[in-house]
């Protein structure tokens, strides 16, 4: 399951559905603001990822169960997060029963090591040129090392936020603020192809294990 980034549902989260895919995986990616009107919904979805609850918890485990269902699922679902997204499946990782987790420049609570008690196991990655979100990944690998639970997590040095997303053109503005916090326009292709190995093999590992008709 992949869970958009703040932007809300863009052509950049079909390719993101369509690269995981091609890997064989069957994917369902969801709208988060598909309840009325963008800018109430967005607001909405980001206080849920604030508080920890809400719609947007509700509507992930309803499309998680919708996969759960689906006949051509293995029962195994993994849950894949961009920005807002990975704020999202990082909350979503000790909540519902999902196999893993790929957080990808997501929030991590303060209260990490309670927050993440009984969280499925987690690939995550962050940019060292995130200022908002520097520190992220040693914060979650070592709340995710206390707590026993499998992970793989990875800061960047090359890279900002949002490196696996493809972002709208007037968000890439050279005097753009919050371009500039959280270095948005750091890419690094080869960082790029790394964290998409990364998550490959880690949901390889601990999603399609059950899968025996591989």
């Amino acid at each position: 399951m992949v869970v958009h980034d703040v932007f809300g549902f863009r052509g950049d989260v079909r390719d993101q559905a369509d690269r995981i895919a091609t890997e064989g995986y069957l994917v369902l990616a969801p709208s988060l603001y598909s309840r009325g009107r963008k800018p109430g919904c967005m607001i909405a979805t980001m206080r849920a990822a604030i508080t920890r609850q809400g719609q947007a918890f509700h509507d992930l485990d309803a499309a998680r169960s919708w996969l759960v269902a689906h006949p051509e699922c293995t029962g195994q679902v993994g849950i894949l997060g961009f920005c807002l997204g990975g704020d999202l499946a990082m909350m979503c990782a000790p909540r519902y029963h999902f196999a893993a987790a790929s957080v990808n420049y997501g929030a991590v609570p303060k209260d990490a090591q309670t927050a993440l008690a009984g969280s499925c196991p987690v690939v995550g990655s962050w940019g060292r040129k995130d200022l908002r979100l520097r520190g992220s990944a040693a914060r979650a690998g070592a709340a995710l090392d206390a707590l026993g639970v499998p992970n793989d997590v990875k800061e960047y040095p090359t890279v900002g936020h949002a490196f696996l997303n493809a972002l709208p053109p007037a968000f890439k503005g050279k005097y753009n603020p919050l371009a500039a916090a959280t270095a948005v326009n750091f890419r690094d292709p080869a960082a790029v192809e790394d964290a998409w190995r990364r998550i490959f093999a880690f949901f390889d590992g601990h999603v399609r294990r059950n899968n025996t008709s591989d």
